[in-house]
């Protein structure tokens, strides 16, 4: 029997998921229960990691400074990563964003939100190290500064359905959350999955062909704003505060797993073209850079 493709749409974690499955087309009813359980998925972790969702087990968090609490395993996983990607990217990767954001006018979901705020933040934020305020003790967590852990959590929400879906028993199939995506196995014609780059010169053009990867872009592409003339996208770099680049538009990563593409990709952009290539290069990371002119660069692991 010839397979099928089996595709969902919704909303949830603030972008637009989408899943597709390659399956026999005598599928249809063990296909709806797998979606469902996507959906399940993402309305769980949303309710556990939105910074927007007043309830969610982060905001309580953050409006609870300075206490230990006993976290659940969600948080608890992101939190030793992000420590662990703060290391490695030299103080780069940063979950103590969300007050500078919060400053800079993001206080709510992207497209709901006003940016009318003037003030501005200092590198103050960012003064100590990061484990002197995240703090683990055992299973228990105490912040002493409001945290913020979308750099990753998109890519990790992306994986945790990966697994599911195998689970499920299926081994074709393709999972985006606003561009975070993993691919895996091949797609309805037995190829390797082909993907394309926003705001290159042919958006239809294939750059990458990816299978059992994950692949993320992190740029300024979608979220920019202006106060009182200065211009800001939502990608702090904590040692350069007051740097909002935008001669690059986009860096897109291929790693093994969505996770470590999304928190890459934004690290990559952060350092910006020369030295984001340089570190790409020496740490044999799959990547493409997209300039403002829309001149594409691939690091040598892809070339």
């Amino acid at each position: 029997m010839k397979d099928n493709i089996f595709e969902k749409e919704f909303r949830a974690l603030g972008t637009d998921v989408y899943i597709g499955i390659v399956a026999p087309k005598n599928e249809c009813e063990k296909i709806s229960l797998s979606f469902k359980g996507v959906e399940n998925i993402c309305k769980e972790k949303e309710l556990i990691l939105s910074r927007f969702n007043p309830e969610s087990e982060l905001s309580n968090l953050n409006n609870d400074l300075g206490i230990f609490h006993e976290v659940g395993e969600d948080i608890f996983y992101l939190i030793q990563k992000s420590l662990g990607y703060y290391l490695k990217s030299e103080r780069i990767f940063d979950p103590r964003i969300l007050e500078g954001l919060e400053k800079i006018g993001y206080k709510s979901n992207f497209l709901d939100n006003d940016f009318g705020a003037k003030d501005y933040f200092s590198k103050e934020i960012f003064s100590k190290d990061l484990n002197e305020d995240l703090i683990i003790e055992g299973k228990l967590v105490k912040f002493y500064r409001k945290m913020d852990f979308s750099g990753i959590a998109k890519g990790y929400i992306a994986d945790e359905i990966v697994k599911t879906l195998h689970l499920d028993g299926w081994k074709d199939f393709l999972v985006d959350l606003g561009g975070d995506m993993h691919a895996s196995g091949l797609n309805v014609r037995g190829e390797m999955w082909g993907i394309a780059l926003e705001g290159a010169e042919d958006e239809n053009e294939v750059i990458a062909e990816i299978s059992n990867e994950g692949i993320a872009t992190s740029g300024n592409t979608r979220k920019h704003w202006e106060i009182g003339g200065k211009k800001f996208h939502h990608l702090i770099n904590p040692l350069d505060i007051d740097k909002f680049s935008f001669k690059l538009k986009s860096v897109t990563v291929v790693a093994d797993t969505t996770e470590e593409a999304d928190v890459l990709a934004k690290i990559l952009f952060l350092m910006g073209l020369d030295k984001g290539l340089q570190f790409a290069d020496e740490n044999n990371i799959k990547s493409i850079f997209l300039k403002d002119t829309k001149e594409i660069i691939k690091s040598k692991a892809l070339i």
